[in-house]
């Protein structure tokens, strides 16, 4: 077991390696006792570079760290952002004898569960690495075991991170922006996910339930009765990386096909279930002989409450129809705050995005691109963004990613609309977004009608208390007579507003697939709104005469 003192030490030679001295000297407790605290960088590596080497050497929780903070665009320089995309989660798999222990906590006897476990892996990561069995009924799984002593050690790098987090706060006021301390607590709960394996086969129960709508779609499943938070076994399905075109093509497969199969799933995740795959690298996507696309992997998800998915479909569509007011919109649904001071600033600079994405010819028409501009420009305000907003972007990107590989005539934004359009209509005329109306529209009526019974009460309660009013009961009917016609105006007024916000909300979608006589309904309610709206002014004009008499 790595103490707190020897990975301080380890983490300090590998930076001062890289040639990071310095910030050993002002961040790493001791670090000025520490030898050989400089070191000429390589000349021929750039900073950012050095940075993703040094990460590597460094182990899985700043490989994980890293790929983890790829994502946010928002936050850190482009180039940082490329080299981090680069970390590779690779190691050298530990002897069969290791890892034999971890597999006989949930089944002793291996002899009574197994015909076979290869002792080679199929592939190795930092926490864990995946063996091919044969169980005694004949079935082939897979066997994920997490690597003995890596909990030990990632529990001991995140205090280290917390620790360094907080000196980097208060020796650099400048990096506050950064909110470096956020950013280490948002990790350390990802992380200890991640190492939860029982969570990671409920993630995958999950998206096969969701998933069973779409044909040609496989998750594998989980063999609960040899699983738990450090083993977890699932049926063994072979299968090439999806971004293997001349492979899916030796298949007898169209690889255009698995592109548009691959974004109808995720779509369904994203805007449907409200639980996506959070990991689409193409090395967590197989493509099978059968063009079945099967998703690995499931540490990482996303999820969505409905009015997410609703906000962020309203993104993407003002972002393919050059809609800077439905962008900004959007964004603060999604609680991404701009400040006042440079709202009119990110305007223009979102506009000009936008519009060179437009632009562009059509064979060139990325989508990711306005994705990426846009979380540029969110990095140059220093505006926070919501972690779950940003993983969805990610999603994104990688999506559109592999589409092109697969397709280079995948067009992002031609495929998105029509699925955009039917979604928030069905969202905006669904059962619970009329319920969800009613019951607003129920209570302010109900407050509206409160009004001369609440007046009545203080009325009588004054009359009782040691403040009197004294008057005649002439003078009382009429405040209860003006307090009632009041109360009805309002109630009028309030029916009129709501026709009126019905109907522009509906006139404003027409373009999406609504019913014709929802339409129809939303014009006439236009009309009776304006004859109701002449009548009361004509009615406040015509008393107002007679007071002012």
């Amino acid at each position: 077991m790595v103490t707190r003192f020897q990975r301080y030490r380890q983490i300090a030679d590998v930076l001062v390696k890289y040639g990071f001295g310095i910030l050993v000297e002002e961040v790493i407790p001791g670090g000025r006792r520490l030898r050989a605290l400089r070191r000429p960088p390589g000349e021929e590596r750039s900073v950012y570079e050095r940075i993703r080497l040094a990460i590597e050497e460094l182990g899985p929780t700043y490989i994980k760290f890293g790929q983890i903070m790829s994502t946010r665009r928002e936050l850190l320089p482009p180039e940082l952002i490329e080299e981090l995309q680069k970390l590779q989660d690779q190691v050298a798999p530990l002897p069969f004898e290791e890892i034999r222990p971890v597999i006989q906590r949930y089944c002793p006897n291996l002899e009574e569960c197994f015909d076979i476990i290869e002792e080679e892996p199929v592939a190795a990561a930092s926490l864990s690495q995946v063996h091919r069995a044969v169980m005694r009924d004949g079935r082939i799984i897979a066997l994920k075991v997490q690597r003995p002593g890596i909990v030990n050690l990632i529990e001991t790098d995140i205090l280290i991170l917390q620790s360094l987090a907080r000196r980097v706060g208060s020796l650099s006021p400048a990096l506050r922006v950064y909110n470096l301390r956020g950013m280490v607590d948002e990790f350390s709960l990802q992380i200890r996910r991640e190492l939860d394996f029982a969570q990671d086969g409920m993630n995958a129960d999950r998206l096969r339930r969701n998933m069973r709508g779409i044909p040609g779609v496989k998750i594998p499943r989980v063999h609960w009765g040899i699983s738990g938070p450090c083993l977890l076994a699932m049926d063994y399905v072979e299968g090439v990386r999806i971004d293997d075109v001349a492979a899916i093509r030796a298949f007898g497969l169209f690889p255009e096909d698995i592109a548009n199969l691959g974004f109808s799933a995720y779509i369904q995740q994203i805007f449907v279930d409200g639980l996506f795959h959070g990991d689409p690298h193409p090395g967590n996507l197989l493509v099978t002989r059968r063009g079945e696309v099967v998703f690995l992997d499931y540490g990482i998800v996303g999820v969505l409450r409905p009015e997410r998915r609703r906000a962020f479909a309203d993104l993407l569509l003002a972002m393919t129809r050059t809609d800077v007011a439905g962008v900004i919109a959007a964004l603060e649904r999604l609680d991404v705050h701009i400040s006042p001071a440079d709202l009119d600033s990110v305007k223009d600079d979102l506009y000009l995005v936008l519009l060179d994405y437009r632009e562009m010819r059509l064979e060139q028409v990325n989508f990711a691109i306005a994705i990426r501009g846009l979380t540029d420009i969110l990095r140059r305000y220093h505006i926070s963004v919501p972690s779950n907003l940003m993983l969805m972007m990610k999603v994104v990107v990688m999506v559109i990613d592999i589409g092109i590989r697969l397709d280079p005539s995948f067009n992002f934004d031609q495929r998105i609309r029509p699925y955009l359009a039917r979604i928030i209509a069905q969202q905006r005329f669904s059962p619970d977004t009329v319920a969800d109306s009613v019951r607003s529209l129920a209570g302010a009526a109900e407050g509206l009608l409160a009004i001369p019974g609440n007046v009545n009460e203080t009325l009588k309660t004054l009359s009782e208390g040691a403040v009197t009013i004294e008057l005649e009961d002439s003078d009382l009917a009429k405040i209860v007579g003006v307090i009632d016609r009041t109360s009805d105006k309002l109630i009028v007024g309030l029916v009129v507003a709501a026709i009126v916000v019905g109907s522009s909300l509906v006139l404003r979608v027409a373009d999406l697939p609504i019913p014709r006589y929802v339409t129809t309904l939303a014009v006439v309610g236009y009309v009776f709104a304006v004859l109701v709206g002449f009548y009361a002014v004509y009615n406040i004009l015509r008393h107002g005469r007679i007071i002012r008499r």
